[in-house]
């Protein structure tokens, strides 16, 4: 089998003078999973590994860095799959904790659920052993304040039209992490982690956590989505990859097919990553950036803003 893995930072329209810093984020994140694949180590294990990297930088919107909900504090959403056995874990609307990735793992691995969400996942996380960790950042709270002063300006007359908002300032959004990989054994995984969109509603719940929307792993396909996670529940894309593929469509084209279906719907700010069982990674996007990293067998780490 040869071993793969793709990861992606977020899709959307990221800030002049950051595209260098998300680049090599992702080249960084996507080496430490390819060394664990590498020493014959799992899928699972590379994936969280690759998401536990970006949810420790900053710059990504999962983990520490993660943006502010309307009341100023972070809810997490996060979800963990693997091929062997359809074993899935996931977490919603987690506060305080520095890798929610290893929380949603932590229910697929130690409880007969699929996911736990506020305080219930909170009250895990610690019994569990992951201790309080504030994930606010100076930075995420100024952009979160900036925001609240200009409630008419930033929602105003679009707050019944998000969709439209969105396509006009898609910087708005925030970018989800994920990994997507397969090992020597043929295994696949996915990981997905993010704290939401900027200001959201308390208790907003988008695709990531959701197996087959923002995220899933099946014996063909592993795959991650990120964007306007409304329209990738919508869609159930992630699942709809994976379909495409075991009726016949190469990996390439069963995105393709899956990201075109959601711009004639939705008009959909959204961007999806995918590995198959051979070994082929895949990344497009609708929005202008998406970075993102890949490996596949023996080759070096590609890494890019955009496709």
């Amino acid at each position: 089998m040869t071993i793969a893995l793709i990861a992606h930072g977020g899709a959307g329209k990221w800030r002049p003078g950051s595209d260098e810093d998300a680049v090599r984020g992702l080249q960084v994140a996507v080496e430490t999973g390819r060394a664990i694949l590498a020493g014959g180590g799992r899928a699972i294990d590379a994936v969280c590994a690759t998401v536990v990297a970006l949810e420790d930088n900053p710059i990504y919107n999962a983990g520490t860095g993660a943006v502010l909900n309307f009341d100023g504090y972070c809810e997490l959403d996060a979800c963990v799959m693997e091929s062997a056995g359809a074993r899935v874990g996931a977490v919603s609307g987690l506060q305080r904790v520095r890798n929610p990735i290893l929380v949603a793992r932590r229910v697929m691995e130690d409880t007969d659920h699929v996911m736990l969400t506020g305080d219930g996942a909170q009250r895990f996380a610690r019994v569990m052993g992951f201790p309080d960790h504030d994930p606010v950042t100076p930075e995420r709270r100024a952009d979160w304040f900036d925001k609240r002063n200009r409630m008419d300006e930033v929602l105003g007359e679009h707050a019944h039209k998000m969709r439209r908002f969105l396509k006009e300032h898609p910087e708005y959004a925030g970018g989800t992490v994920g990994a997507a990989a397969v090992d020597a054994s043929g295994v696949l995984a996915a990981a997905t982690s993010t704290g939401g969109v900027t200001l959201k509603m308390v208790g907003r719940v988008g695709d990531s956590p959701v197996p087959g929307a923002g995220n899933y792993a099946s014996a063909r396909v592993a795959a991650s989505a990120t964007g306007t996670g409304e329209f990738v529940l919508r869609s159930l894309a992630t699942r709809a990859i994976s379909e495409r593929v075991e009726n016949g469509a190469s990996l390439a084209q069963a995105v393709a097919d899956v990201l075109g279906r959601m711009g004639e719907d939705f008009d959909a700010d959204v961007g999806l990553i995918a590995v198959d069982d051979r070994g082929v990674p895949v990344a497009m996007h609708r929005t202008r950036d998406m970075p993102h990293a890949y490996f596949t067998g023996d080759g070096a780490v590609v890494s890019r803003m955009r496709v």
